[in-house]
């Protein structure tokens, strides 16, 4: 049996992590290495925590696109020597939160 909660949190912990580290804005993000180190680690976490949800889950957030989070995981993953970080910005500032609202909303039906 898959606890959903526990990922659900564990991705929201990402989320809170991914802001504090952009939270100086777009260009101290750009030009510490250290920052983007800790944001991609914390964007292929919460991806792999996406993968471990129950399919149940999954199914009942159609409009959440988690095939797209499971990519963004595999170029971080396999493809870091081509990782493009104006991207992984626009991914920060567009989808981030749009995914951290969808979190919180499967949590409130956990809870």
């Amino acid at each position: 049996m898959k606890n959903d909660a526990l990922y659900l949190r564990h991705i929201m912990e990402c989320i809170r992590r991914i802001e504090e580290n952009v939270a100086g804005g777009r260009e101290p993000w750009m030009a510490s290495h250290t920052l983007q180190d800790a944001v991609m680690r914390n964007l292929q976490t919460m991806s792999e925590s996406t993968q471990r949800l129950s399919e149940a889950l999954k199914a009942r957030h159609p409009k959440v696109e988690w095939q797209r989070i499971v990519a963004v995981r595999n170029v971080l993953v396999h493809e870091y020597l081509g990782i493009d970080l104006e991207r992984i910005w626009e991914i920060i500032q567009r989808d981030v939160p749009e995914f951290k609202q969808a979190i919180a909303a499967m949590l409130q039906e956990k809870a």
